[in-house]
């Protein structure tokens, strides 16, 4: 596909992670999304390098291109989430990561969270009344957030693309590809 190389030229996309993020759930979308043309930024709670996994494993480490502190979610077109067990439960205890994520959900930009990433969009309030999928494990606390959850490689809902495990991360990519190229999306905000 010949436009690929271009589909997100202008573009620019938070990835937001800190210590303990699944390696390959984040630099997969990186490189995915850069290859695209994108201008993508990781984004931590804390400047200098975060520690990525690949499993039960130490993986490498990578480096923060923007502390949290520093940014301003409407410069975004779009954020990425990377899993990990202990990534996404540390942004959980973050205010200003939940605050960055609601904005997300809120403006209807895109949104791509992959294995244990959509435990965020729970405490974020962007779960409820979204078609999701995520780790097994997460089931239970995305269903009771109110969000319809599915066994599915890669699921999309409105900008919202989801995916379970490392083995989904080229379903996940293109998908994400294609939602950050179409923009915004309108729909209605599940009631509360």
């Amino acid at each position: 596909m010949a436009n690929s190389q271009s589909r997100l030229d202008g573009r620019r996309v938070a990835v937001l992670a800190t210590d303990g993020f699944e390696q390959s759930e984040l630099t997969e979308p990186v490189k995915a999304l850069r290859a695209a043309g994108a201008e993508v930024h990781v984004v931590a709670p804390k400047a200098g390098t975060i520690q990525g996994w690949q499993h039960h494993d130490k993986g490498d480490a990578v480096a923060v291109d923007r502390a949290l502190d520093t940014v301003v979610a409407e410069d975004y077109a779009a954020l990425v989430l990377p899993g990990g067990v202990i990534n996404p439960d540390a942004l959980r205890l973050e205010e200003k990561a939940i605050a960055f994520i609601r904005h997300f959900g809120d403006a209807r930009k895109p949104i791509g969270a992959i294995c244990h990433g959509p435990w965020t969009l729970i405490d974020a309030g962007v779960a409820r009344g979204r078609r999701m999928t995520s780790w097994p494990s997460l089931k239970a606390d995305l269903v009771n957030a109110g969000a319809d959850w599915t066994d599915a490689e890669v699921v999309t809902d409105q900008g919202l693309v989801t995916s379970r495990k490392p083995a989904d991360l080229p379903a996940f990519c293109a998908k994400l590809i294609e939602e950050i190229a179409e923009g915004r999306h309108d729909r209605a905000r599940a009631a509360e």
